[in-house]
């Protein structure tokens, strides 16, 4: 059975729509005139236990709505969900106790408290051993590398010991399900690494299914498998994230390192994204990566040579726009 399923879900927000001056707001009083978007417009998917899941999309396409309205913050418009067998906007305590949902942009600890604290409010809130609550927090902070600061008053750690005590307190009631949201925002390179080896390691231990958004697409490279990719509300794409590479990107890297200073035209051989006296940086098409090296090894004196794939991230902006080309762009409509 699916630990996350959803049919249908749509969510639309009506704003009213007011015409300007008096005559407008008399108007109004009348008839009035509403706008409607379509913040997700009939999702489905399910996602099986142990799977973590990346869900992309751009700014406002949709994903935080849908995993708001998947932890019971939202009511759908229309559609059914079940996560754990549970319908979320029912607001069931058991199920409360089998989810967490973490967001970048929104702090779950008292700001005044040191995380230990705070932690230990929580431990009462969902009413766990003492013993056990030890363990975990023992095990955690150990895996985030925090121990020593546990003591610290929130408001003075880090954006990154933030967000790993952040994580902490997610994961204390040892929840079933896991929705993150844009969890590395904002942080360092090497926080953002933790973070990431973290959640992989916790992930293939727990068997916790979980779902990640993220706008740094090494996060999903590094964690995911499968993504679902959402845009005006609406899923476009749903498989593993190796797909949409070969779906979606027709070209590979070619990058030479060169003996010899080597100043020629190199346009000629494929898309010029990188060149330097001793270097040169080629987009080519995949069809031609052998043909074209065989070429450039003729006529060079040619000390290093690399063929990569596109960097995922370009595939995935230039899949956005091809989409964004195709869907019409109003979203709404007036009623």
């Amino acid at each position: 059975m699916a630990m996350i399923e959803a049919r249908g879900l749509t969510k639309v927000y009506r704003t009213y729509k007011k015409e300007g001056g008096l005559r407008g707001s008399i108007k109004g009083l009348v008839r009035r005139k509403y706008d409607e978007t379509r913040a997700a417009d009939d999702v489905s998917f399910e996602i099986e236990e142990g799977e973590l899941v990346g869900f992309l999309g751009p700014n406002g396409a949709g994903k935080t709505t849908v995993l708001k309205m998947l932890s019971g913050l939202l009511n759908p418009t229309s559609g059914q969900a079940q996560v754990l067998g549970f319908v979320p906007w029912e607001r069931r305590n058991e199920m409360k106790r089998q989810f967490a949902l973490l967001m970048g942009q929104k702090n779950a600890l008292w700001w005044d408290l040191p995380a230990q604290e705070s932690l230990e409010l929580n431990r009462a809130i969902y009413g766990i051993d003492r013993e056990r609550f030890r363990k975990v927090v023992g095990g955690l902070a150990e895996l985030l590398e925090v121990q020593d600061k546990m003591n610290v008053m929130v408001r003075e750690l880090s954006l990154g010991e933030r967000m790993k005590m952040e994580l902490i307190s997610a994961l204390i009631h040892e929840p079933r399900v896991l929705f993150l949201d844009e969890p590395t925002i904002g942080l360092d390179v090497v926080s953002q690494k933790r973070v990431r080896e973290f959640l992989r390691i916790y992930n293939s231990d727990h068997r916790i299914v979980t779902m990640l958004t993220s706008h740094y697409m090494q996060d999903i490279e590094a964690l995911c498998r499968r993504v679902i990719i959402i845009d005006h509300g609406k899923i476009f794409f749903d498989g593993p994230l190796s797909s949409i590479i070969d779906r979606f990107s027709g070209s590979k890297i070619i990058t030479l390192t060169f003996e010899t200073q080597a100043e020629r035209d190199f346009s000629t051989y494929g898309e010029v994204i990188e060149q330097a006296p001793l270097s040169v940086k080629l987009k080519v098409p995949r069809a031609t990566v052998t043909e074209t090296s065989r070429r450039l090894l003729d006529i060079c004196a040619v000390s290093d040579i690399s063929v990569q794939e596109v960097p995922v991230e370009d595939v995935i902006r230039q899949l956005f726009g091809e989409h964004a080309e195709s869907t019409p762009h109003a979203n709404g409509a007036g009623v």
